[in-house]
């Protein structure tokens, strides 16, 4: 039986359908780990990324698309919810809109709500062609239709 910090994990994790397993403690459990991994039916998520070893620093995309870009990001921890876009015109002019999210909802939530307000910020500002750049990788395969929801709450 869960007590503590474990049990509140655990009924938080309930809502997802996440089976949480406690490991035992290994000395030097991370090899341990690593040699002894779980069941055949495991599979590492595949990132769309080509390159394992660089996922994206500072990379200069000016090149290759010269059209409007928009970044965005959104977070959630005790203290709130903040979520924020950037639109990048043509010409490199910076346009940023942040907010403070007065209800509670998850990181996932939280980066949708983000993208949301990057893209009609975009539409009052009559952009026609957007270049959307995010870090969530959720929303970025779900949008893409690559992968399902279990749980519509969550979006």
């Amino acid at each position: 039986m869960a007590t503590g910090k474990l049990a509140k994990w655990q009924i938080l994790l309930g809502e997802f359908n996440i089976l949480y397993i406690t490991q035992k403690a290994v000395k030097g459990q991370a090899d341990h780990l690593a040699e002894n991994p779980m069941g055949g039916e495991y599979e590492p998520l595949k990132m769309y990324f080509p390159d394992e070893k660089v996922l994206c620093i500072g990379e200069d995309i000016t090149e290759a698309y010269d059209g409007w870009r928009m970044f965005f990001n959104g977070a959630a921890n005790f203290k709130g919810v903040g979520i924020g876009a950037v639109l990048v015109s043509k010409i490199g002019q910076h346009y940023h809109v942040s907010a403070k999210l007065s209800f509670p909802c998850t990181n996932n939530m939280a980066e949708y709500e983000a993208c949301i307000m990057g893209l009609n910020l975009a539409i009052d500002m009559n952009v026609q062609e957007l270049l959307v750049i995010s870090d969530s990788d959720l929303l970025v395969h779900q949008v893409q239709g690559e992968w399902a929801t279990k749980n519509t709450k969550t979006l």
